[in-house]
């Protein structure tokens, strides 16, 4: 049977001593947010993992979701799963107080979606779904939309989808065809199908929102011609002063797909005839407003890879230790045994310290990404705000795409250290490997975000976006470029960012003659800046690690020197990746595109 411990001492780790976390207290509206209380809310969320939602994960998968006429019914246990969940407040973990909110910062919200992901990635997609819904509703909704919807999706009681995908389109949103069709009294009916929708039938919540992209009879060709409508399941009523759902819309499930993984997650295609719905934003500049779930939504699929990863590792590292196979190849190890545990042997610790130095780097680097995302909402200097909001713009499809990489192959990895027990039911790991591959599809493909990242990021106000990485890096190798201690991680540090400036010019450069010469680059790119910037994290951590050692560890020493012999495996093992990276983005674009498609 698989099991699961949230990693607490190494969320502490990189909160307080390597981030730094206190700032966020700092910020207006944030006061609060102690450090102190940082850490109970996230203590008091890792026991509703463990104890609640994990023993959910394997029977969720087993049974899965149930289709009847329209209803579906999630797997046993998680109606009451979900009760707990919003009895504890987790749904509005960072919602506005002004809607019944705890205003949270964004980097717990980090912290709690890596948790949920690891104990039970299908039941994080529901309350997900719901914060996205949440966002979208509160930067782009009139104010009696967010006095109808944002109460309800913050208790959970409703909850919340994005429909974005049609049966002929899903990444060129400009070829949709549902249709908006304007009414008197200001609404819309809505007309057609969504596939593909995440949480867009299910019995947990009472109500639940849809957020759903269409076209009004006049809008221009294209993405141009975008609008974005609410179009709730029940049309709401008030009752005794208070808002309950009323009279059944025009919204149906028609389906659930059969899918690989996420089984306890219900994939819907839905039917909108004559739906009733209410513009949200301005007319056709809906995908704009789409853009602020998706984006949230790419950073908690980014959460989802670092969070299969985690739970895949502690699996893959536990049966490392007990499973008896062989000596040592240097003599045995527990000679008072039949044969010695396979983490003695040198490719089970790669496979091993491959899961660990990226678990502990991304998580470094996604709460990182999670306190710019505070800054930017939060800050009192508006550059500040736009300097943060740069970063994690940057940053968005660069975690998405290799933290969902790594998220499946750290469970594959698993699957490999459990050998054939890896490959079947009973142990759990294969499950891992089934619901990470889905992250790298959904909330755009990773070939999508490369392609943002070299498209748009790169390019974005002649570089800004990419100076407000390539600075701080500087300046951390300029004042630990004279540690003596520091320099087996400053000097390949210092080489690998020299080449990602070097790749980066010459990107641009062919991009701007040849769009396809960037494309062609593009995943390469990606994945040597996700690289670097694990190596920036990296090279932190191990300067941490080295300070509490030589100031005595207070009784840590294990813990600390574990980050050393981490970080040194990074960087001799890992960050060598770049070389070949560098390599294949250079080669340009002809040998990927002189094949005729007729001849392959």
């Amino acid at each position: 049977m698989p099991s699961y411990k949230a990693p607490l001492e190494n969320i502490h780790f990189v909160l307080h001593e390597v981030l730094d976390v206190a700032q966020v207290a700092a910020l207006p509206g944030y006061e609060e947010a102690t450090p102190d209380l940082i850490d109970q809310i996230i203590e008091e969320g890792a026991k509703v993992c463990e104890e609640v939602l994990f023993p959910l994960n394997q029977s969720g998968d087993a049974e899965g979701c149930l289709y009847e006429n329209g209803v579906v019914r999630t797997p046993k246990g998680f109606k009451e799963a979900y009760r707990l969940f919003c009895e504890g407040g987790w749904p509005g973990l960072v919602a506005d107080p002004q809607y019944g909110g705890m205003g949270m910062p964004h980097v717990v919200n980090c912290v709690l979606q890596e948790l949920i992901c690891s104990a039970n990635m299908s039941f994080g997609m529901y309350p997900g779904l719901s914060e996205g819904a949440y966002r979208a509703l509160y930067l782009h909704g009139s104010q009696e939309q967010k006095d109808l919807y944002l109460p309800k999706l913050t208790t959970g009681e409703w909850s919340g989808t994005m429909c974005l995908t049609e049966p002929h389109c899903g990444t060129d949103l400009g070829l949709i065809k549902t249709k908006a069709l304007p009414n008197d009294d200001g609404s819309c009916n809505i007309t057609g199908t969504k596939i593909f929708i995440s949480a867009g039938e299910h019995d947990l919540a009472d109500n639940i929102v849809h957020l759903v992209l269409a076209k009004l009879p006049d809008a221009p060709e294209g993405s141009r011609g975008i609008s974005l409508f609410v179009v709730p399941k029940f049309l709401p009523r008030q009752e005794g002063g208070q808002v309950k759902p009323g009279a059944r819309n025009g919204v149906s499930c028609g389906s659930i797909e059969h899918k690989m993984g996420i089984k306890a997650s219900a994939t819907c295609v839905m039917n909108f005839d004559n739906a009733q719905g209410w513009l949200v934003g301005e007319p056709h500049k809906g995908l704009k407003a789409m853009f602020t779930m998706m984006n949230a939504a790419r950073l908690g699929v980014a959460m989802q890879g670092l969070g299969i990863a985690e739970v895949a590792m502690q699996n893959g590292l536990n049966y490392a230790k007990e499973r008896l196979q062989m000596r040592a190849l240097d003599g045995a190890k527990a000679p008072d045994k039949a044969a010695d545990p396979i983490i003695v042997h040198p490719d089970v610790r790669r496979m091993l310290l491959t899961s660990k130095a990226f678990t502990e780097g991304a998580r470094a680097l996604s709460y990182w990404v999670g306190i710019e995302l505070d800054r930017a909402h939060k800050h009192p200097d508006p550059a500040i705000r736009q300097e943060a909001d740069d970063l994690v713009a940057l940053m968005t499809p660069i975690i998405k795409a290799y933290q969902t990489d790594m998220g499946f192959e750290a469970a594959s990895l698993a699957m490999q250290i459990h050998g054939g027990h890896g490959y079947i039911w009973d142990y759990g790991v294969e499950q891992y490997a089934r619901d990470a591959r889905i992250a790298m599809i959904y909330e755009g493909t990773n070939g999508i975000q490369a392609l943002d990242l070299v498209g748009r990021k790169m390019g974005q106000s002649y570089g800004r976006l990419l100076r407000r990485f390539f600075h701080p890096v500087g300046a951390f190798i300029e004042t630990h470029q004279n540690n003596l201690q520091m320099q087996e991680f400053i000097f390949p540090l210092a080489k690998a960012v020299a080449k990602l400036q070097q790749l980066t010019a010459s990107v641009a450069m062919k991009g701007l003659k040849d769009s396809t010469e960037a494309g062609a680059a593009s995943a390469d790119y990606l994945r040597m800046f996700a690289l670097v910037a694990l190596g920036y994290m990296w090279a932190q951590m191990a300067l941490v690690a080295q300070e509490k050692i030589s100031a005595g560890a207070g009784g840590r020493v294990g813990f600390y020197d574990s980050k050393l012999k981490t970080a040194r495996f990074y960087f001799a093992r890992m960050l060598p990746e770049t070389e070949a990276h560098f390599r294949k983005a250079m080669a340009g674009a002809e040998s990927l595109m002189e094949l005729e498609a007729a001849n392959f």
